[in-house]
């Protein structure tokens, strides 16, 4: 396949494969995609860097890129012990009794607390930045909107190209103004943080308003070849996919839950919500019985990014221990339907292939000779 963006970056296919998992991004970068490796869980900056010389060794010299979340607005900066002094009591409480309702077993003594997520805020953001640019990215994109301009010009003077997150026209044009690269298109159905507005209607849009200034990638329910020959007909230059790479075989093997590929694989597009418990800010999630609880009547408001995700670290750790695929959390889009199995992403690309080639050829077929 050939687009602006694989000629830009030098890939097979325009396929843009975000994830948590290393053994995944450099799989979907051997497959001849761009496999982009989340930070954000990646408190310690070390371990970050350990993660990209993995990326480094095990992509056959094949390009990769870097994710960072920068939110535009940081309501507190701090340690995790300084934060957590700021969630009310109350609202522990309710996580508590929400486990123990649940079944969900306490950590063992041995277990290393999880401090929870701290990767949103921006002091934490920008140590990513400084140790993806000593790796060799050649994309770093920011799931929270623009970057801020320093953070662009330090990418744009080591040779990477920037992309940002868009919700809206107004959110795509003002990563254009600010020096973005790429704008990621993000329609209502993607897992994570994401907008409401569905990508069928938010692609064409945000092409027709950019008029060519910046290059257009597609987001949001996205996971086969059918999905990817859509939005490049809608004028996108390749597709950001991410819940499709959740049932990944070498995402197990890198530690992911065996119990989260489960449930995954048994629940349908209407499986998700959307929410703030996870982080504070909107974000679509598997349905489990953890998010059931949080929609009860005597639930809590969720807190403010990053409060809500110091507050749930821990359970979300007691969660993947527990290995129970009815108690969930996890991020996850409405793709998920389409999920059948655990497979290995060279299998996956090689569908996704041939299921592009199969849905333009149908399309070639529509116009007369």
């Amino acid at each position: 396949m050939r687009t602006t963006l694989t000629e830009e970056f030098g890939i097979d296919y325009p396929v843009f494969a975000f994830t948590p998992s290393k053994a995944v991004a450099a799989a979907v970068s051997r497959a001849g995609g761009l496999g982009v490796l989340g930070a954000v869980r990646y408190n310690d900056a070390d371990e970050l860097d350990d993660a990209l010389t993995f990326m480094d060794d095990n992509t056959d010299g094949k390009p990769y890129g870097v994710d960072v979340v920068m939110p535009n607005k940081v309501p507190t900066e701090g340690s995790a012990g300084d934060l957590g002094e700021l969630i009310p009591e109350a609202h522990r409480a309710f996580v508590s009794r929400v486990l123990d309702d649940l079944g969900v077993p306490p950590l063992g003594n041995d277990a290393a607390h999880d401090a929870g997520v701290l990767g949103w805020l921006h002091s934490v953001a920008q140590a990513h930045v400084d140790v993806a640019l000593r790796h060799r990215p050649v994309l770093i994109a920011n799931a929270l909107g623009s970057p801020p301009s320093d953070v662009i010009g330090q990418a744009h003077d080591a040779g990477v190209k920037v992309a940002a997150l868009a919700g809206s026209v107004k959110h795509a044009l003002s990563h254009v103004d600010a020096g973005v690269d790429v704008v990621v298109a993000q329609g209502g159905e993607a897992g994570g943080h994401t907008g409401e507005v569905a990508t069928v209607v938010l692609v064409p849009e945000i092409v027709r308003a950019l008029g060519g200034s910046a290059p257009v990638l597609a987001a949001g329910g996205i996971g086969d070849g059918t999905q990817l020959a859509a939005v490049i007909g809608m004028g996108a230059q390749g597709a950001w996919m991410g819940s499709r790479w959740l049932t990944a075989t070498e995402y197990s093997d890198d530690g992911g839950s065996r119990a989260m590929q489960a449930a995954l694989v048994e629940a349908s597009s209407q499986d998700t919500v959307r929410t703030r418990i996870y982080s504070g800010k909107p974000a679509r999630l598997l349905r489990s019985k953890w998010t059931d609880a949080w929609q009860a009547d005597d639930a809590p408001s969720p807190l403010p990014m990053p409060l809500q995700n110091l507050l749930v670290s821990e359970a979300h750790q007691r969660i993947a221990a527990a290995q129970d695929p009815a108690v969930v959390a996890m991020p996850a889009g409405q793709i998920i339907g389409s999920l059948d199995g655990v497979v290995p992403v060279a299998d996956t690309m090689a569908q996704i292939v041939r299921e592009y080639r199969e849905a333009v050829g149908r399309m070639r077929a529509t116009l007369p000779n």
